[in-house]
């Protein structure tokens, strides 16, 4: 029932009374009103009434249209309710699956043919390790092969500026043929896929080290330029290519360690060339070609060894579609029948950068998605190179020398390098997925940064104080631990997996050519930076350390035991802290129990 509104109510209430006066005044005949003029008034009022009651009507029937108008906005509300509620739980078992399913990969283990895969890739960066350091040990006697190679072709002596200007242009012409093989990677890498890029970059490997070889033999200082050359664009492309396979076909909890191979390798390779390198081995005049033509060594054995393993699964899978050869794949690399999750997880990143499929480096240079990652993958390259570190392996002895150590002495500082990165290298393989990314980076960083300015301090009071040459070579070294630390894997490691598989090859391509640019930058002017500087030549590179410390503390986000698909989330919402927010997507999934996949589909 719908109550009469107070004013109508009011309104009735006034006539009844008049029409009861009317009545009683009609019945007294105490004024002699006429009968007529009376029952004209009454039929007046009636009419009145009449309308005030139709208006009523009409006022309670708009009212019922709004009830049920209002009831029927109600029941919508209720049913958006509904789906509501139904969208939030699928969405909750949608995460519950997820976490489940992570938790499965975090718990595969390392199998002896993964084992096998990771060593026989790991191999090109043994090739980029033993021909970055192999180069520094016979610089004395490359730049008496130029000068009297020189001699013999046109009958009078090369200046010494010349024949340094020569060495140092067989140094940094290696970075060259980096940044061209690196700026190709992820060409190669979609065209013959990560395994066969590897196979073909062999090629050169091979040519390269042959040319180096025979550089001696056919007394052209040219032919050293050339095969120096082509060698480096053999490790740009395996600089791209190994660390790209190597975290495609890691499980989840292994990615951060197996990533630390690739420094293990560089390491070993570095250390190898600089034992090989001293004067009773090869750093001699008649043994350092070889010295250089032992290049060939690690490329012939991958040739070997690499045909029989797996190409990676995410290629076949995302790249190929070929899903049954990349079951294939799975199983003999997880050495288990039982390769879902890893398909599941595959399909998840796919379905994850859809948008960006096959995209080339301009558009992923113009991507507001993926510039934030970009930039990160860049600066962590440039915090490797601009360290100091190059400067250091290419330049080592002649530092240890300049800093007042015997000539054979400072060659033994130079193995001892290589023996530290090697003892480090091995130390941070268990802390990668223990500590993290990140926090690694930032010890590192700043343990160089502490040690740059012991270097520059020891240079400044090294005629002062007969000891403080040894202090030169313990800050170097100390240099190099904290390099070992973080710098010098983290940032290959990183790269590949701040991107998923569609914009990775070309996201790769560009961070390995900015690393071998600046190789380059720091190869053929650190030399000359050197004569400018004197005893401040660290100077430099210490300002470099602090701004990248400050940029990994600031920008940096944590990869430790995430997914592809997790990373890229940490980058779609583009204004927020990407640290703040790898820190809780880590902590988002946590204490859920499971569900099969088959019961997490809404009915909306």
């Amino acid at each position: 029932m719908v109550s009469m509104p107070p004013s109508l109510q009011k309104q009735v209430s006034v006539m009844s009374m008049n029409l009861s006066a009317k009545l009683d005044e009609l019945q007294r005949g105490d004024r002699h009103l006429e009968t007529t003029v009376a029952l004209c008034e009454i039929r007046t009022q009636l009419q009145e009434l009449t309308k005030s009651v139709e208006s009523c009507q009409s006022e309670v029937s708009e009212v019922k249209r709004d009830m049920v108008a209002i009831k029927h906005e109600l029941d919508t509300v209720q049913q958006v309710k509904e789906e509501i509620e139904e969208l939030r739980e699928y969405v909750d078992r949608l995460e519950e699956h997820t976490h489940r399913r992570k938790l499965r990969l975090l718990e595969q283990g390392l199998t002896f043919f993964l084992t096998y895969a990771i060593l026989a890739a790991v191999l090109g960066m043994l090739q980029f390790g033993y021909n970055t350091g192999v180069i520094n040990a016979p610089q004395n006697n490359i730049e008496y092969f130029i000068k009297s190679t020189y001699r013999s072709r046109y009958g009078e002596e090369l200046p010494d500026e010349a024949v340094r200007g020569l060495y140092s242009i067989a140094v940094s012409i290696f970075a060259i043929g980096g940044m061209l093989g690196g700026f190709g990677g992820g060409m190669v890498a979609n065209k013959f896929g990560r395994k066969g890029g590897l196979l073909l970059n062999n090629v050169l490997g091979v040519a390269g080290a042959c040319l180096m070889w025979c550089t001696k033999a056919s007394n052209y200082y040219e032919i050293l330029l050339l095969g120096r050359f082509i060698i480096g664009v053999n490790c740009g492309l395996n600089t791209s290519l190994v660390p790209m396979y190597i975290s495609e076909i890691a499980p989840l909890n292994l990615r951060g360690g197996l990533g630390t191979v690739n420094q293990l390798a560089v390491t070993v390779g570095l250390l190898i060339s600089q034992v090989l390198g001293i004067e009773q081995i090869l750093g001699s005049n008649d043994g350092w070609p070889l010295l250089l033509g032992l290049a060939v060594c690690p490329a012939l054995l991958q040739l070997i060894l690499l045909p029989i393993c797996p190409e990676s699964p995410r290629y076949l899978l995302i790249t190929k579609q070929w899903e049954e050869e990349a079951r294939k794949a799975l199983r003999r690399l997880r050495a288990s029948n039982n390769v879902e999750e890893d398909i599941e997880e595959m399909r998840a990143e796919e379905r994850a950068q859809q948008t960006e499929s096959s995209i080339s480096m301009m558009e992923l240079i113009c991507s507001p998605t993926l510039r934030a990652p970009l930039i990160i993958g860049v600066v962590m390259q440039l915090s490797q190179q601009l360290s100091g570190i190059n400067a250091v392996f290419y330049y080592s002895t002649s530092l240890f020398s300049n800093s007042g150590l015997t000539e054979e002495s400072a060659k033994f500082a130079t193995i001892g390098i290589g023996s530290i990165m090697v003892c480090m290298t091995l130390v941070t393989i268990p802390l990668m997925d223990r500590t993290g990314r990140r926090t690694l980076h930032l010890y590192g960083l700043g343990g160089m940064f502490i040690f740059s300015i012991f270097i520059t301090i020891s240079f400044l009071i090294k005629e002062m104080i007969d000891w403080m040459s040894y202090l030169s070579v313990v800050s170097t070294l100390s240099f190099v631990v904290f390099f070992a630390v973080g710098p010098g894997s983290i940032p290959w490691m990183i790269t590949a997996e701040l991107f998923s598989q569609g914009p990775r090859p070309a996201a790769m391509s560009i961070a390995v050519l900015v690393n071998w640019m600046a190789n380059f930058l720091v190869g053929i002017g650190f030399p000359s930076m050197n004569d400018a500087l004197d005893n401040y030549t660290f100077l430099p590179f210490s300002v470099f350390l602090a701004i990248f410390w400050i940029f990994t503390y600031k920008k940096v986000p944590e990869t430790k035991n995430k997914t592809f698909e997790e990373i890229l989330a940490l980058f779609k919402h583009g204004n927020g802290s990407s640290c703040e927010k790898s820190e809780n997507l880590g902590n988002a999934m946590t204490n859920r129990e499971g569900t099969p996949e088959e019961n997490i589909n809404p009915k909306i």
